[in-house]
């Protein structure tokens, strides 16, 4: 999930103000995420990858821009000059860290700056969610509010579209838990391929197809069959 542009003519500021000015966005992000799914019924909120998750890490990842990447990963304990920051909202616990190319000096020497690339230099492999943020005026707290909104609707609708899917095609329940996981970790040529096998070809995505919709078109061909 990609978000917004910069404002340009920000003054710049040092690496602590802007660590603080990420922790915020992100206390922000998850407030609105969190606030906005507490209407939801229980089992379908506790669903939810960011209320589900034990343990979730926040990697502020810098690298031409900024990514959000929220894992149940496991990651090592944070060693100098690596920053580390806990913060809590509705019963959800999380840790941001920041990485650099002074901490990681991968994030420095990517051939492209993709979501796909960033994980892989992070070792990340479960995400919550990966959200790309251009510093600046994409780092506002009505901007995160924005975000945490959009991101619980879309976590929400995938979930009821998986489950309608199960429904219909229950003999085929652990290849839609595949297509989930693939809609959850933004693998969209695997979801596509598995959007072909689990409609027998009549959904053939796009190259490039994101794999929500993937799910979404699986939705559409199952319910009107």
């Amino acid at each position: 999930m990609s978000e917004g542009s910069a404002t340009e003519g920000m003054p710049p500021v040092g690496p602590e103000a802007m660590r603080d000015i990420v922790r915020d966005y992100v206390r922000a992000l998850h407030a609105s995420y969190l606030d906005t799914v507490r209407h939801l019924p229980p089992a379908e909120r506790g669903a939810l990858p960011l209320v589900s998750a034990d343990d979730v890490t926040v990697v502020a990842a810098a690298s031409r821009r900024l990514h959000l990447v929220a894992t149940t990963d496991r990651l090592p304990a944070p060693q100098a000059p690596e920053v580390a920051v806990v913060d809590e909202h509705a019963g959800t616990r999380w840790t941001v860290r920041f990485f650099d190319p002074s901490v990681l000096p991968g994030l420095g020497i990517l051939a492209e700056d993709t979501p796909e690339e960033v994980r892989r230099v992070l070792g990340v492999i479960d995400t919550v969610y990966h959200l790309t943020v251009e510093a600046g005026g994409g780092l506002t707290g009505h901007h995160a509010q924005h975000s945490g909104v959009a991101l619980a609707n879309l976590h929400a609708k995938t979930i009821r579209d998986l489950d309608r899917i199960r429904h219909a095609l229950p003999q085929q329940a652990q290849l839609v838990d595949e297509l989930g996981a693939c809609a959850r970790l933004g693998l969209d040529r695997a979801a596509s391929l598995l959007a072909t096998e689990l409609t027998s070809g009549r959904v053939a995505p796009a190259p490039g197809t994101p794999a929500d919709a993937c799910v979404a078109a699986v939705l559409e061909d199952v319910t009107r069959r």
